[in-house]
């Protein structure tokens, strides 16, 4: 791991793909009865298994990244744009 100018840890881009790839999944099977048709589920399951790749950032980047990750996943109308560049800018791309 690297860091950049600004501090922001830069991650190997394959833990960024795993957690993009992950966040994809997770959004792509969410819908907002799911809770109700399987007894337990809460998207928080979900967003730490999307997060598990980036388990080296720091808890404060972690916290603000495990928002966006839940709005990704849980919110079908959002413009997921800006979430992806910003991810991949954790692998310095």
């Amino acid at each position: 791991m690297n860091t950049q100018s600004k501090g922001a840890a830069v991650l190997d881009r394959s833990e960024v793909e795993s957690a993009l790839a992950r966040v994809a999944v997770a959004a792509f099977t969410y819908y907002p009865e799911k809770g109700i048709e399987e007894p337990g589920y809460v998207v928080e399951e979900d967003v730490e298994w999307a997060m598990e790749p980036l388990r080296a950032l720091d808890d404060r980047t972690r916290g603000e990244w495990w928002q966006r990750f839940t709005a990704a996943i849980a919110d079908p109308a959002a413009d997921r744009r800006a979430f992806v560049a910003e991810l991949m800018a954790l692998a310095g791309e």
